[in-house]
Parts: C-alpha cells; structure tokens; sequence
C-alpha cells in the first residue's frame, strides 16, 4: 500500500527518544528542510547539553543489564527490527528521499544496503569467541575473553542517514554496548523513524537513545567528558574527526573515525572503457556525489582518456534533475545552499586554472539546491579541486603517461579511504590492491560497500572499522585471565 508524504511524516517521531521514553528537548524546534524544494518538511525537538547527558545516563543505567542479556536475545532484536524495516522498506525510501534529497531508486538501495547491517550483526552476536590454551613454559593456563566496551557515543553524518546508524547501532548493539545516538540535524527523521522501529522489536529502554541537536558541540562536549562513557564512533569530516579525538585523548575513549575521502578511480589504457564509464557513473554519482566514496579525482591513461572523457560526459548529461520522489529523477539536489554555491566556486576556479568544461557546469534556475552534473576535463594536478574532497556531483579529468605515475597521482592526498581502478591485466590488478594507499580499492567495480565486508580508510581518512567480522570488534575489549596449571 501506498502512502502519502503527509501520512510518512506523521509516522515520524519528533522527540528526543531517552530511556525509552519520547521527549521534548530544551531546545528551540529544528525545521528539517527537503533540499529539493528548500521548504520545511516538519519541525522536531533540539537538544541540549543536559539532554544529552540525560541519555548517556539512561545508557548508563541499562549497560550492566544489556551486557548480561543472552547474544541470541539481543541478535532476536536485531533480527526483528531488520524484518520490521524490511517491511516497511517503501516508507524508509521514501523518507530518505524527502529530507536528503537522492532519488528514490537510490534511497531503496540504501534502505537494502543499510538493513543488512541490523542482519549481519545479529549474525554476529552470537558469534563473539575468546581462547583458552597452556601458555608456553607449560606452568599456567591463558584464557582470552571479549566483554563490551560500555556506553557508546554515535555521531551520525547526513548522506547516509539509515545506513550510517544502522553501521553504528548493529555492532554495538550486538557486543552488548548500550548507545546514544546524535544524527545529522539535516537528515535525522530516518534516524528516529529507526529507532521507533526497535522500540517495536523490543529494545530495552535505555539500550538506544537518540538527541538531535543543532548545537552539536556543546552539546556533544560534556557527553565526551563524562566518565561513565566508553566509546565514540563518528563518521564525518576529517576537520571535525581531528576536533573529536583530541576531546577523546583526554580522558584515552576507545574511538572509531570514518572520515573524509578522496578516492581516485584510475582508467588504464587496457580498460573496457564503456565499463569504466558505468562504474564511473556508479563510484560517481551515487548519492549525487555526495558520499566519502565518492570518485574524486579521475585519473586516465591519454590513450583512452578522449574516449573516456566524451563517454563520461554525455552519460552525465542525460541525467535528469529533479527532486527525489518524483518519477523519472535521476540526479538530486545537494544538501543545502552552501553546497550549491561550493559547487559553482569549485567549477568557476578550476575553469579559471586552464580547464574545459565537457558538460554542465552552471546552476539552474528554480526552487532547492540542484548543481548540473558536471565533467571538467584536461585538469592539472596542483589544482585546488584536485586536493579536496568535492562531496557534489563534478567530476574532474587528469591524464596519466603509465602505471607509475597513475598510482603516484591517486596517492598524492592525505586521505586514503577507498581507490578504483579499471584494468584488464590480472598482474597489473594485483599490483594495485598492493600499491594504492587506501583502505579498500574496487577493482573493475565503481561499488565497493558491503555489510560482510569491513568499511574504513587510512591516512586521514580514519580509524578502525565497520562491518564484517571486524566491525563488532570495535565495541568488545579483550580481557586476559592467567590461571596457574590445573594439574601442577
């Protein structure tokens, strides 16, 4: 069955959720906005600092019972909240679309993609091992435990807003961690329609805890002071990531930091070029490039990069702008003004440097923050878009002479999340995994992101990992026992 957008928005809770109960914040109203039109979808509650610590109280408060709750109940509960966002995944869609602006065919992939977080996890927490075994002289027994880290501080980004909480919430929730989550002030309704979600499946009161906020450091700050909490995990900006782990350093927080990006995505001259253009489009344009992800910077062979380059563009320039929810949209807005306006600076000095334009470039006239989808070609190294992180729909071309230099160009940034390359030499291929400096590399593939398989960058791009057999080690310490031999 269908529904309205006015009947989805009064599904959505409004309040603060804290220790299992639905609040009003101290705080005056934030108005989420749809950024396709720049009009106020609904209003909800805004946190404040003593908000904040009432949450961390509440989790608190619920961590010695949930860290003593069965692995199978709390993989139940999991595994009941993926059913139940499964079931309404059409609504989740929906709302994605409404308060962050990408197409709805995307926001069901994202619904599909964030969901398999709430199921692998509940795979997970049935599965968290230890060890037990003679140390070497012979004169004891080491036994190796995982217990949960405690209370978790969740600080949520806007791009993603189901598949960034679910990444966090999943794990946490599985190693027997309770958690406070902050989402973005742009997008947080898909945040709080999840959470009454697990309010549906069972989730104890004071397990999950949400606050919105537009004062998010002063109101994060005395959460990150406060003794009782054990663990940060933050995915955002490396300029605030940096803010947070000196806060974290104070008082030494277990911290999980998935950061900005720059991913290269390298065509080589044997490359299927019209396959390098689809996965162009995909590493691109998901999210209307508005993703950590994201291709930044593309690197092309000058054999190809003609054919390359005239393909890429003319597949840009079919994309259809539109707001998210409308038939036929291929292409959203970005977030807000701001971003409308860095994309047109970014284009207007990149031109200004010596580049060409190939298509789009300009912002259209009308209501939301829309940007044409762009391709600048014949860009130079030492640029300024070249060393940023664009987070929009612009795609800037730079040509490479051989294998070398291509590999020392997507290396030249600070950050180091995710890399592609297109390639149809196997040798060559396994060169690169070992020789791009990046946390995760797609190898003839513009989608790399999957729940199975652990999600994180290095360099400035961040610390630890999400997802796979990995992910749930972030909220577990490993606590070692000596036990004098049995039989001496």
């Amino acid at each position: 069955m269908t529904i309205s957008e006015k009947e989805l928005l009064a599904k959505v809770p409004t309040q603060l959720y804290i220790d299992g109960k639905w609040t009003t914040g101290n705080g005056n109203p934030i108005a989420v906005e749809d950024p396709a039109t720049g009009k106020t979808l609904t209003q909800i509650s805004n946190a404040d600092a003593n908000d904040a610590l009432a949450a961390l109280s509440a989790a608190d408060k619920a961590q010695a019972d949930w860290a003593r709750t069965a692995p199978r109940e709390r993989a139940e509960i999991l595994r009941r909240t993926f059913d139940l966002v499964r079931a309404h995944s059409e609504e989740f869609a929906m709302l994605i679309s409404l308060e962050m602006g990408k197409p709805l065919a995307e926001a069901r992939g994202e619904v599909t993609y964030g969901n398999e977080f709430l199921r692998w996890f509940s795979e997970e927490a049935v599965r968290v091992t230890g060890r037990y075994n003679s140390n070497p002289e012979g004169t004891g027994k080491i036994l190796i435990a995982k217990r949960p880290v405690g209370p978790a501080f969740a600080i949520t980004p806007w791009n993603f807003p189901l598949a960034m909480a679910t990444r966090k919430i999943g794990p946490a929730l599985a190693a027997g961690c309770t958690i406070v989550v902050k989402p973005a002030e742009l997008t947080p309704l898909t945040t709080l329609l999840l959470v009454k979600t697990f309010e549906e499946a069972g989730v104890p009161a004071g397990v999950i805890n949400v606050i919105t906020t537009t004062t998010s450091a002063a109101t994060a700050a005395p959460v990150i002071a406060d003794h009782r909490l054990r663990k940060i995990t933050f995915t955002g900006s490396t300029q605030v990531g940096r803010k947070l782990l000196e806060q974290a350093s104070e008082r030494v927080l277990r911290t999980s930091m998935e950061l900005g990006g720059n991913a290269p995505f390298l065509v080589f001259e044997d490359a299927d070029i019209d396959a390098a253009v689809s996965g162009a489009m995909l590493a691109k344009m998901r999210n209307i490039g508005q993703a950590c992800t994201a291709a930044n910077r593309f690197i092309v062979h000058e054999a190809v990069a003609d054919e390359f380059s005239q393909k890429f563009a003319a597949r840009m320039a079919d994309l259809k702008l539109g707001r998210g929810v409308a038939e036929g949209t291929t292409c959203g807005p970005v977030i807000n003004a701001a971003a409308q306006t860095n994309m047109q600076n970014l284009v207007d000095t990149t031109v200004g440097e010596g580049a060409n334009v190939l298509t789009g470039g300009d912002t259209p006239s009308g209501e939301g923050y829309f940007f044409t989808p762009t391709v600048i070609d014949n860009v130079k190294p030492d640029s300024k878009i070249w060393s940023q992180e664009i987070f929009g729909p612009i795609a800037p071309i730079v040509r490479f002479k051989n294998e070398e230099e291509g590999v020392r160009l997507a290396n030249d940034t600070e950050y180091g999340l995710v890399s592609y390359a297109y390639t149809n030499d196997a040798k060559r291929q396994l060169r690169l995994v070992e020789t791009l400096d990046t946390g995760m590399t797609g190898i003839n593939s513009g989608l790399v992101s999957n729940a199975a398989a652990p999600f994180g960058g290095t360099k400035a791009s961040g610390l630890g990992r999400e997802g796979g057999a990995e992910g749930i080690d972030e909220y577990l310490e490993v606590k070692y026992a000596f036990i004098p031999d049995p039989f001496a």
